[in-house]
């Protein structure tokens, strides 16, 4: 069965216009009176729906007053031109064949649905508007990153899910066993588990970050990027917080801090320019009804130069603000959600906050000259905040190997990561992109699990 595609029709409408076309997909909403009718029709290859007038010519006409929301319908018929109407366009139906009539009970009505009810409806929350909406966007998105990289000479590296190194912090990681947890456990001398019993013969875990098997590969290709499920197993109840989401993680070899920054914002407004370009019909419903001034914002931030300010010119200019704060602002400690909305406030624009206290940064990441910071970077933007971090990471191995020991970090199961700074070492920097909080800020969506199709979150790993 050949059809044709609703998105062609918008996109080519003098092509098809006076010609009599097959179109098949899903019903919207129906409205008819005695002699005639009107179906709005998705196919899911387009946003908008194509209207089809129906009358009491067609055969089945009784039986199309009667079709529910979600039937599946083929339609035969004239693409008509419509003069000063809402859509350029109608089809008039010559036939109509119901594939499908769905049942009554389907739980999504025309209607104002919350989306807390809608996720427990994900199996069907993309056939609404403000889904279909996002999830375009999500693939316009995810193709964008892979062709800002792809253009520019990175390797994309599949790093792997099952790991034994940590990076993240073990506390944050998911447990991998095939030990039998219905049975007492194996257990080593001093009383603790005896993973040398397990399938991997040591302690694994679901990784938390590609970026320390990115970093080898980045040595070896100069320029890599990842982009995969990552998973975390903090207990967070938040707007901002899922225990699975999707990371970007490039890694630069011959890269210093500074033009790491550039490589962020070169990047970000690529992807942010290639949504606006190819999804112009979903994000104007964004700008609508979900979050009004997104796209006069987001155009912003094209038109931009990001400011650059280190943590202690940061944390000065909070202390000076005629505000009071709820958590205070002090040198040796992240910024709050309320302080970098000042931060981006104050400059009018996205802020790269960098130069961070060693003490609240992870190991791998290079100590400056001062001993007290590292070269590490947040980037601010107005209206979402934190939206990216990185960091240029440690290449010297004395010093890397020290930190590790200053953190507490088991040097012997990351023998290789420490090898890079033995064997060919050279100045290498990266960040991390969580693909949903970018999907939040492109969208204008307040609740992450509404940009992935099957939010997993604490006491919540449905379907």
């Amino acid at each position: 069965m050949k059809c044709t595609l609703i998105k062609d029709l918008y996109r080519k409408t003098g092509d098809y216009e006076n010609n009599n076309v097959q179109v098949a997909g899903l019903v919207r909403t129906v409205r008819s009176s005695k002699s005639f009718g009107f179906i709005e029709l998705n196919d899911g290859s387009f946003f908008k729906n194509l209207q089809i007038v129906f009358d009491e010519k067609l055969d089945n006409f009784e039986e199309l007053t009667k079709l529910t929301i979600s039937s599946s319908i083929i339609v035969e018929g004239k693409i008509v031109k419509t003069e000063n109407a809402k859509q350029p366009f109608e089809m008039h139906a010559e036939k109509v064949q119901i594939f499908n009539l769905a049942d009554n009970s389907y739980p999504i009505q025309k209607k104002n649905t919350s989306f807390e009810f809608l996720r427990t409806q994900a199996h069907l929350r993309p056939r609404t508007n403000t889904f279909s909406a996002v999830f375009r966007i999500r693939s316009v998105a995810a193709f964008a990153i892979h062709e800002y990289f792809q253009n520019n000479g990175y390797v994309y590296v599949n790093t792997p899910i099952i790991t034994c190194a940590d990076c993240e912090g073990s506390a944050e990681m998911f447990k991998l066993t095939t030990l039998d947890l219905t049975k007492p456990l194996p257990t080593t001398e001093d009383g603790k588990t005896d993973f040398s019993k397990d399938l991997f013969g040591k302690q694994a875990f679901i990784t938390g970050s590609g970026q320390l098997h990115g970093e080898t590969f980045a040595i070896a290709f100069n320029k890599i990027y990842t982009f995969g499920p990552t998973l975390r197993s903090e207990n967070s109840n938040t707007k901002t917080h899922m225990n699975e989401f999707w990371m970007i993680e490039p890694e630069i070899s011959f890269c210093d801090l500074d033009e790491l920054m550039n490589i962020e914002e070169d990047f970000l407004k690529y992807v942010v320019k290639a949504v606006l370009d190819k999804c112009p019909e979903e994000m104007e419903f964004c700008d609508k009804f979900i979050s009004k001034g997104l796209i006069e914002k987001l155009n912003k931030l094209l038109d931009s130069s990001f400011v650059r300010i280190d943590h202690k010119e940061a944390i000065d200019l909070l202390k000076k603000a005629d505000r009071k704060w709820e958590f205070q602002p002090d040198y040796g400690e992240d910024l709050a959600k309320e302080h970098e909305k000042y931060i981006t406030e104050y400059f009018n624009g996205p802020v790269f906050v960098k130069n961070w206290p060693k003490d609240i940064k992870s190991y791998y990441m290079k100590l400056n000259e001062d001993g007290k910071t590292v070269a590490a970077v947040d980037l601010e933007v107005p209206g979402a905040g934190e939206i990216m971090g990185g960091s240029q990471r440690e290449e010297d191995y004395n010093k890397l190997f020290n930190r590790m020991k200053e953190m507490g970090i088991d040097t012997d199961p990351l023998y290789w990561y420490l090898d890079l700074r033995r064997f060919g070492s050279n100045i290498h920097s990266g960040f991390g992109l969580g693909f949903e909080r970018l999907l939040m800020y492109i969208t204008g969506m307040e609740n992450i699990r509404d940009v992935i199709p099957y939010p997993r979150t604490p006491n919540s790993c449905d379907f």
